[in-house]
């Protein structure tokens, strides 16, 4: 039986019984001599309309309470299922709804805080632009990257570059490369916008997405073919011309021959053709390790005791040039190989002992910082520097400014940082000089 023809059956018992009791309350009026009987049979006709008035609106007030709790969010709210007249089924239909709802709630928070964690973890930088203009950084990537002092309007983050600001403050939906400086260094970031309406407000999300380490990767992956394919083509055609010219002058060493002064003029130019076509082969051959791409190998390790191992093997080579180490916090650890990252260092350093072979009080500092995001490495002397316009070509493979530099040691030295997925630049020091900054 449902709640309806409990309900109904329960309100005409009511209804019964209060005709009953007035019809009992006439009756006592009626007989002279039964005072005390109406008083009872007023009490009980009272009694009888407050129940049948209780049960008329207790429907509304069971109703009301549900709405109140649904417009709080009170989904812990129990109604009574007990009390008969249908009302123990209404009591638990409402717990039931209750229940379900609660449910769907427990649900959507679940979901939103998936998509909050999701977007606050994502590798991509992502910032939003209210309908006010107000910039904020939407995810952990975004508060990593933007790190400068900023306010909270387009034209507080022109400290990143004008045009990113400029992009900020602008609807374009346009994709767009754009060179922003991120820690001093100028980086390539991809930016898209998306325009989301949100709470009946127009919102716009802007991804920054940092490419400089994939675009370094496929440029050294170009330059990797390109010396491979060079010096294979080289090799092959170089070969047989070592090969005929040392035949060739074994065969012009013959005594028969030596009469004739043209033979022997013949054999010297053949010999030093032999001798400078192997040394060409030789000279390409040691270049090919720039067309190997290094295997990382990477493990967690301290640096302090990985820098103090550099700073005594560089005491060996380069004792004369005094070297100041920092490392900032002294419990910096780096996920690196340590070896190949240990062949950059050394290289760097050296380079830079090179560099002040003409500087009265040569300094050398080698620094470490960072934390468990990321790690800079700096090698940083007061040498003559390395010309704005240079600072690119030295990492590419060949490219020397010294006579009796090879060009290999800079572009390995890329391989390697890239490698790691790192970045490696340079830049005038503070006190000049020169300042390679290697960031992990």
């Amino acid at each position: 039986m449902g709640f309806d023809q409990r309900f109904t059956i329960g309100l005409i018992a009511w209804i019964v019984a209060l005709v009953a009791v007035l019809l009992a309350c006439i009756a006592a009026f009626a007989t002279p001599g039964l005072g005390a009987a109406r008083i009872v049979a007023l009490a009980i006709v009272a009694a009888t309309f407050a129940g049948l008035w209780r049960h008329i609106t207790r429907t509304n007030r069971t109703v009301a309470r549900f709405l109140e709790a649904l417009k709080f969010g009170d989904t812990a709210f129990q109604f009574d299922a007990k009390g008969g007249a249908g009302f123990d089924e209404l009591g638990g239909a409402l717990n039931e709804v209750l229940a379900r709802f609660r449910a769907d709630q427990d649900r959507i928070a679940g979901e939103l805080r998936y998509l909050d964690a999701l977007v606050d973890d994502m590798p991509v930088a992502v910032l939003t632009v209210d309908a006010a203009g107000h910039v904020t950084l939407a995810n952990k990537a975004a508060r990593r990257l933007f790190t400068s002092e900023h306010g909270k309007l387009p034209e507080d983050f022109a400290v990143y570059g004008a045009t990113f600001a400029r992009r900020l403050a602008n609807d374009s939906q346009q994709e767009e490369l754009l060179i922003l400086t991120i820690a001093g260094r100028p980086q390539r970031m991809l930016v898209r916008t998306a325009t989301l309406e949100r709470l009946g407000q127009r919102t716009r999300a802007i991804s920054v997405q940092p490419i400089q380490g994939t675009l370094d990767a496929v440029e050294m992956a170009a330059q990797t073919d390109l010396v491979r394919v060079l010096t294979h083509e080289i090799l092959n055609s170089l070969t047989p011309v070592t090969s005929l010219a040392a035949t060739a002058a074994d065969l012009l060493g013959d005594p028969d021959l030596s009469a004739d002064p043209r033979v022997g003029d013949a054999r010297v130019a053949v010999e030093t053709l032999a001798r400078r076509a192997q040394g060409l082969s030789n000279f390409i051959e040691a270049y090919r390790a720039v067309a190997q791409t290094p295997q990382i190998k990477r493990q967690g390790f301290a640096a302090c005791p990985w820098i103090d191992e550099l700073a005594r093997i560089f005491a060996t080579k380069a004792f004369e040039v005094p070297l100041r180490v920092a490392i900032i916090p002294e419990t910096l650890a780096l996920d690196a190989d340590p070896d190949l990252l240990a062949q950059v260092v050394i290289n760097l350093m050296q380079n830079a002992a090179q560099a002040m072979q003409a500087t009265e009080q040569p300094q050398l500092t080698l620094r470490l910082t960072g934390d468990r995001h990321s790690v800079a490495i700096e090698i940083e002397d007061n040498g003559p520097g390395v010309p704005e316009g240079l600072r690119q070509d030295v990492f590419l493979p060949f490219f020397t400014t010294r006579a009796t530099g090879t060009g290999v040691g800079l572009n390995l030295a890329r391989q390697i940082v890239i490698a790691h997925g790192g970045t490696i630049d340079v830049t005038d020091a503070p006190d000049g000089g020169a300042l390679f900054r290697i960031v992990l």
